[in-house]
């Protein structure tokens, strides 16, 4: 058997001494050493096939050519043991191969890693009782089936088969599953969504050490299985955030931009994002300030084609998703220290970025690397939204590390990024931004960040959620940017769009469908984690790769919706250690709730309604401040908002209040409006918002009535 070391101090997890709240819905398992759940299929002549499942009894013997495909119910991730009670002889065979879909069982190989064929079975000799163990060279991070094959006349007797989990390595054995964050509603797809979305940034929490090594990326023959080998170190500690568990197993900034903030609300893994993070850094080009598209390993060998095209390419938008990491790891952290250390570095990657920005104001983007997307050149608008977002993200930071000589520079070129943008790039006819001025693309990314940076107008964001929605088909919203693709990537920003546009509803029913029905429930997906992308026709192809059993089921890029619902929907956005902003955003849910525990202390909130009156009850750490923002309510009624404030021994209450006057439907007691500037405190807004700032944290009740 196969023992990491945990190396998560007692006082990080301390918080799970206590109950974990809706514990049910954690995907992680409570211990390391798992056994298959049920027999998938059996094939030849087997003897008690679910004798070494979870459930069952006796041993499985495997007579001449024959093959069991077990199934864990969901997709883990580890090292497989198996041990053999009996042999006919000293020569006999038993295979073991992996695959995270249904689609791709096979005896003769995995599911993919390469860019071609299928992954090579791996083969134990058996020479007599004992134990035979999968050797960490081969940690399969990414699986819900385990195929075993015998391939030999004779047989071999199985007593035991197992595999012990390796993703999350620095946990303690029995504390994967003991969450820091929980969401629940009253939409049992919503909560399966959120959970889903936790477990799959899980397993993409692995073992450093245990980085793709793409030995075969260039094979080019189909029927001829590829070596496949997990050694590559990735960072300097035990763990590594990746994109995911099956491959790439490599640290991607693109990934981060939306799946950082989900380790927070779920699992507080800040050593994680911290290592990976800089990785990325000290992967940065001094000269120049370019970080690249992806963390170079500490150690990879053999060394292989694509790690070192990774050293020469330059990617405008991941280089910009780095510094967003940084962001996002100092809202959540608080660590000032690591800004500050990081902090000439982020300089000189905004100081390359800026020298792409031309005449017009628009930077011109010459690189051709993104997430996927066709073409990328000239004034592109997503880049270009990107660009803004970072420059006001610099401008925060800035004041945070108390430098801020840049600050007009960067304030000004945003402002002229936002100018040139709606001047060249609106198609007033779509409501939608071009991808530039000589195309007739209107990509989903770009118009999404339009949305997420600011760029659009309130009036143009609320055209591009409408003309957004409008495109999407039966499997989810499509990326025209890439062809005939959805990408759960881009999506996740969407959701986050629609809420910024006013429009919760969209965002809710997007999950509904897409990440429920579809990458959830498909017979074809894990029931657990979230498929890396797919076709618009439902199809699991992904152009990037030439192999459909390449794409990843498990990919930290498509956990948006953790973020979505515990930030948007129940209202929790950390500014940074010391400032918050609740803003419930809940859609026609009647009940949901959200809570996480980060660095600087914890955050929850309830929203929950009943007949024509709503109640939002939400709590937020001692020391910090914060504004409540309230969609106003669509009757004539009341606002009531009552709150107990202060440390131990110090409590003061707090009382506000405000008749309000109709905004909508009367059938709908909490109708949405528009998240817009933030208006005078303590005043009705002019886009149908109510904003009370300078909040101190602490607890408060928040009243809704109709009259």
């Amino acid at each position: 058997m196969h023992r990491l070391r945990a190396t998560v101090s007692a006082a990080l997890l301390s918080s799970t001494a206590l109950a974990v709240p809706y514990a049910e819905y954690i995907l992680a398992p409570s211990q390391r050493d798992l056994a298959p759940v049920t027999v998938h299929r059996a094939n030849g002549t087997v003897i008690n096939a679910a004798g070494v499942t979870s459930s069952g009894t006796g041993g499985t013997t495997f007579n001449s050519v024959s093959a069991v495909t077990y199934d864990y119910s969901k997709n883990i991730g580890g090292l497989v043991s198996f041990a053999v009670s009996s042999s006919s002889d000293s020569d006999q065979y038993i295979g073991i191969s992996f695959t995270e879909s249904s689609v791709w069982i096979s005896p003769h190989g995995s599911d993919a890693t390469q860019n071609i064929g299928i992954d090579e079975t791996l083969w134990f000799k058996i020479t007599g009782p004992g134990n035979y163990s999968v050797a960490p060279l081969h940690d399969r991070g990414g699986f819900r089936y385990l195929n075993v094959y015998h391939n030999t006349t004779g047989n071999v007797t199985l007593s035991h088969l197992q595999t012990y989990f390796t993703a999350m390595p620095h946990f303690p054995d029995d504390g994967i599953g003991k969450y820091t964050g929980y969401f629940h509603s009253n939409d049992e797809k919503l909560n399966r969504v959120w959970y889903a979305g936790a477990y799959t940034d899980q397993l993409c929490t692995i073992p450093s050490t245990a980085g793709n090594s793409l030995v075969d990326l260039d094979a080019t023959d189909p029927d001829i299985p590829t070596v496949w080998w997990s050694n590559s170190t990735l960072t300097n500690g035990t763990s590594a955030f990746t994109d995911g568990p099956k491959r790439d197993k490599l640290v991607w900034p693109g990934d981060f931009a939306i799946s950082v903030p989900g380790v927070f609300l779920s699992t507080d893994d800040a050593i994680t994002v911290k290592l990976s993070l800089q990785q990325l850094f000290a992967s940065q080009n001094t000269t120049t300030g370019a970080l690249p598209w992806f963390a170079q390993p500490i150690y990879t060998f053999p060394e292989n084609s694509f790690i070192s095209f990774g050293k020469e390419v330059f990617s405008f938008n991941y280089h910009l998703f780095t510094l967003l990491g940084l962001n996002n790891y100092w809202i959540y952290t608080g660590d000032d220290e690591y800004l500050q250390n990081n902090w000439n570095r982020f300089k000189l990657a905004l100081n390359y970025s800026l020298s792409f920005v031309d005449e017009t104001g628009l930077a011109n983007v010459t690189s051709s690397f993104d997430w996927l997307r066709e073409g990328m050149g000239g004034h592109n608008i997503e880049a270009n939204s990107i660009l803004k977002h970072t420059l006001d993200v610099a401008v925060t930071l800035a004041y945070a590390v108390n430098d801020t000589a840049h600050v007009a520079t960067w304030t000004n070129a945003s402002t002229a990024i936002a100018t040139a943008a709606n001047t060249l790039l609106w198609d007033s006819t779509a409501s939608l931004y071009k991808d530039n001025e000589t195309a007739t693309l209107h990509p989903q990314d770009g118009n999404v960040w339009s949305i997420i940076s600011g760029l659009a107008t309130a009036n143009r964001s609320t055209a591009v959620s409408s003309a957004l929605a409008a495109r999407w088909g039966p499997y989810g919203a499509p990326a025209p940017e890439a062809g005939t693709t959805v990408s759960p990537f881009i999506t996740g920003f969407e959701l986050q769009a629609h809420f910024l546009a006013g429009a919760p509803q969209r965002a809710i029913d997007l999950m509904r469908f897409m990440w429920a029905d579809f990458m959830l429930d498909d017979p074809r997906m894990t029931n657990s984690t979230y498929i890396e992308g797919y076709d618009t026709s439902g199809a699991l192809h992904y152009p990037a790769y030439e192999d459909d059993a390449r794409i990843s089921h498990s990919h930290g890029w498509s956990s948006g919706p953790v973020l979505a619902l515990s930030t948007f929907a129940a209202g929790l956005h950390v500014l940074n250690k010391t400032s918050w902003v609740a803003h419930p955003q809940p859609g026609n849910l009647t009940h949901v709730e959200a809570g996480f525990k980060v660095g600087h202390g914890s955050y929850a909130a309830n929203y929950s309604v009943v007949a024509k009156s709503a109640r939002y009850i939400f709590s937020t750490p001692s020391g910090t401040k914060g504004s409540l923002v309230l969609d106003t309510p669509s009757c004539d009624g009341n606002v009531s908002i009552t709150g107990n404030i202060g440390s131990l021994g110090g409590k003061k209450s707090f009382k506000w209040s405000k008749q309000i006057n109709s905004h909508g439907s009367s059938s709908k007691p909490w109708n949405c409006g528009v998240w817009g500037p933030t208006p005078s405190s303590r005043s009705l807004s002019a886009e149908g918002t109510i904003t009370i700032d300078g909040l101190t944290g602490g607890n408060y009740t928040v009243e809704v009535t109709c009259m």
